[in-house]
C-alpha cells in the first residue's frame, strides 16, 4: 500500500469512550443500508426461482432453464474473492457502491430480457455485482465495529437471511402472479436505489491508493478453477454422469487452474488471496467450518421442503414457512451468541457446541420415515438451526479477527467463497446420493413404472403424486423417506468434520476488548506466529467507527493525529490502513 494514513477522530467532544457502549446513529444508519444489500444478494435467486416456470413459458428455451441459475451463481463465485481484494487495494466503499451499480444493472436488463440467452448473459452480469453485495457487506461491518461490539448484530444478519429464505418464495409468487415475472427483478432496483443513497450520503471512507496493480493472472487462474469446480458439481450426476469425459475434463482443468493459482499467489506484489493468511490457525479453521456449514445448509434447504411437500403432504405455495423451525431457532441463538460474545468476549464455546448441535441435527433428520411428524421435524430442524445459529456469524467474526486489517476484504471474500463453494459441493453430492437412493428404491418397489417416476421425482407436484397409482405412490413415499435418510445421514457424518476443527479455534481476545485484552492478545503474538492476531485497532475501534461515518475519516491525516495512531505506535507497528 503506497498509503498509511490514519483516522482523523471527531467523536463531538464524547470521546471513544462514549461510542463503546452504544453505536452512533449514522453507524445504524450504514448498517440499515449495508442490511439492505444483503437482503438483495440473497433474496433475489429465491424470487427468482419461483418466476422460473412462468419466464420458460414466456421466453421458451426450456433446455436452457439451468443456465438462468448456473450463470449467476458462477458470476458470484468467481468474483468473491476479486471484489475483496479490490475493496482492500482501492477502498471498500467505492467497491461496494460499484458492485451495487452492477448489479442493479443485471437486474434491469434480465427483466427486459427478450429470450433466453439475452436473460442468462444479462443474469451472469447480475452476479457479477452480487459477489461484490456479501463481500462488501462483511468487510464494510468489520472496518466500523470492532470484532468484539460486532457480535451484537448478529442477530440482525440471521434475521436477514431467515427474511430471504422464508419471504422470498412467498414476495416471488406474488410479484409473479400480480405483475408479471418481469417484476421479480425489477423489484431490485427500489431496493438498490434506497441503499445506494444511504451508502453514498452516511458512509464516509477515505479513499486509497496501491502500488502494485490487481493480479490479474492470479485472478484468471481463480476463475477457471473455480467455474470449472462449480460446473462439476452442478452438472455431475444430472446433465452429465460423474465420469463421462465432460466432467473429468472439467475437473482437471480445475485442478490445473488451482495449482497454477497458488503458484501465481507466491510471486504477485498483490496476490488475490495472500498465502500468508492462511498461517493462522483460526483462519484455516474457521474456512473449514464455514466450507462444512454450507455444506450442510443448502443440502438441508434443499431436501426438507422436498420431503415436508411429498411425505408429510405440506402445501408447496408456501414452502419457505417450511423451514420456520429452523430459521427461527438459527436467528435466536445467532442473536443469543453475539451477545454472550460481546460481553464475555469468548467465543470458541460456540463452533464445539454449533458442530455438536449439527451432527446431532442432521442424525435426527436422518431418522425421519413416512411415519414421522411434523411436529417432530420440526424439533429436529430447530436442533439443526440452533447449530447454524452458532456457527454461521462466529465463522466470519473470528476469521476477521484473525487477519490485519489491510486484509479484512480479503478475510471477508475467503470465508464467504468457502461457504459457496461448501454449498454447490453440498447439493451436488447430497442431491447425487438423494437421487440414487431414490431410483434403488422406485425400482425395488415398483418395478419399471418406479424407475420412470424416479426419473422426473424433483418435478413431481402433489397433483401429479395424487394421480399415481397406490403402489406407485406409496413406493414413491418411501424413496423420498430413504433418500432424505441417506443425505442427512452424510450431512451429519460430514458435520463430524467441523466438530474435529472446532477443537483447534484457538480463543484470541477480540480487537476492541480494551487494555487487558490487548495485553492478551499480545501474549498470544508472543507464544507464537502461527495464531499471532493483529490488534491495531483495539482502543480506537469504537471512535474510528464514529469518524468514519460521519465524514470525519480523512485520506491525507498526517500519523501523528490520529487515535489510532497513538495505539498503533504503542504497539510498536503503523498503522496500515484506515476505517
Amino acid at each position: 500500500m503506497a498509503e498509511t494514513g490514519t483516522v482523523a477522530v471527531d467523536t463531538g467532544g464524547g470521546g471513544a469512550a462514549a461510542t463503546e457502549g452504544r453505536q452512533p446513529r449514522s453507524v445504524r444508519v450504514v448498517l440499515m443500508a449495508l442490511m439492505i444489500a444483503m437482503l438483495l444478494a440473497m433474496l433475489d435467486n429465491m424470487i427468482v426461482g419461483t418466476a422460473m416456470p412462468t419466464i420458460v413459458g414466456d421466453l421458451g428455451g426450456l433446455e436452457h432453464l439451468s443456465w438462468v441459475v448456473t450463470a449467476y451463481t458462477l458470476a458470484t463465485a468467481a468474483s468473491t474473492p476479486i471484489w475483496g481484494k479490490v475493496g482492500d487495494m482501492y477502498g471498500r466503499k467505492g467497491a461496494f457502491l460499484t458492485s451495487i451499480v452492477i448489479f442493479l444493472i443485471g437486474s434491469g436488463l434480465s427483466g427486459m430480457a427478450q429470450d433466453m440467452n439475452q436473460l442468462i448473459a444479462f443474469r451472469a452480469i447480475q452476479g457479477l455485482g452480487a459477489g461484490g453485495l456479501m463481500v462488501g457487506v462483511m468487510a464494510i461491518i468489520g472496518d466500523l465495529i470492532p470484532p468484539r461490539e460486532r457480535g451484537k448484530y448478529q442477530g440482525m444478519m440471521a434475521g436477514v437471511m431467515a427474511l430471504a429464505m422464508i419471504g422470498g418464495p412467498l414476495v416471488g409468487g406474488a410479484i409473479t402472479d400480480n405483475w408479471g415475472w418481469r417484476w421479480s427483478f425489477y423489484i431490485n432496483l427500489p431496493l438498490g436505489l434506497v441503499a445506494l443513497a444511504m451508502v453514498t450520503a452516511v458512509l464516509h471512507l477515505p479513499k486509497k491508493r496501491a502500488k502494485g496493480k490487481i493480479d490479474y493472472l492470479g485472478a484468471a487462474l481463480l476463475t477457471v478453477g473455480i467455474t470449472s469446480i462449480v460446473l462439476v458439481t452442478t452438472w455431475g450426476g444430472s446433465q452429465y454422469a460423474w465420469g463421462s469425459a465432460v466432467i473429468m475434463e472439467l475437473a482437471a482443468i480445475g485442478v490445473a487452474a488451482l495449482v497454477g493459482f497458488l503458484f501465481v499467489q507466491t510471486k504477485a506484489a498483490e496476490p488475490i488471496l495472500p498465502l500468508h493468511i492462511f498461517r493462522s490457525r483460526n483462519f484455516t479453521v474457521m474456512s473449514l467450518i464455514g466450507f462444512i456449514t454450507g455444506f450442510v445448509m443448502f443440502g438441508a434447504v434443499l431436501f426438507l421442503p422436498l420431503y415436508q411437500q411429498t411425505v408429510q403432504g405440506a402445501n408447496a405455495t408456501n414452502s419457505g414457512l417450511l423451514l420456520l423451525p429452523m430459521l427461527l431457532s438459527m436467528m435466536v441463538v445467532s442473536l443469543v451468541a453475539g451477545r454472550v460474545t460481546t460481553n464475555t468476549g469468548k467465543y470458541k464455546v460456540f463452533p464445539l457446541v454449533g458442530s455438536v448441535l449439527m451432527v446431532v441435527g442432521l442424525f435426527l433428520l436422518a431418522q425421519m420415515d413416512t411415519e414421522t411428524t411434523r411436529l417432530t421435524s420440526g424439533l429436529y430442524m430447530a436442533v439443526l438451526g440452533a447449530g447454524m445459529g452458532c456457527l454461521m456469524q462466529i465463522t466470519m467474526l473470528v476469521a476477521q479477527n484473525s487477519v490485519e486489517m489491510k486484509d479484512m476484504g480479503v478475510a471477508s471474500s475467503s470465508t464467504t467463497l468457502f461457504r459457496t463453494l461448501g454449498s454447490s459441493f453440498g447439493v451436488a453430492i447430497m442431491g447425487a446420493l438423494f437421487n440414487n437412493r431414490v431410483q434403488d428404491v422406485m425400482a425395488e418397489r415398483a418395478g419399471a413404472m418406479g424407475g420412470k417416476v424416479a426419473e422426473h421425482s424433483t418435478q413431481l407436484t402433489a397433483d401429479g403424486l395424487a394421480k399415481l397409482p397406490d403402489v406407485v405412490r406409496d413406493a414413491y413415499l418411501h424413496a423420498v423417506s430413504a433418500g432424505t435418510h441417506s443425505a442427512f445421514l452424510l450431512g451429519s457424518v460430514i458435520a463430524v468434520l467441523a466438530l474435529i476443527a472446532a477443537v483447534f479455534v484457538k480463543e484470541v481476545p477480540l480487537r476492541g476488548a480494551g487494555p487487558a485484552a490487548k495485553e492478551a492478545s499480545a501474549a498470544a503474538e508472543a507464544a507464537g506466529p502461527a495464531d499471532a492476531q493483529p490488534v491495531d485497532m483495539a482502543k480506537a475501534g469504537a471512535a474510528t467507527a464514529d469518524a468514519a461515518v460521519n465524514g470525519a475519516a480523512t485520506a491525507d491525516a498526517k500519523p501523528a493525529e490520529g487515535v489510532a495512531a497513538g495505539d498503533a505506535a504503542a504497539d510498536g507497528r503503523t498503522v496500515s490502513e484506515t476505517v
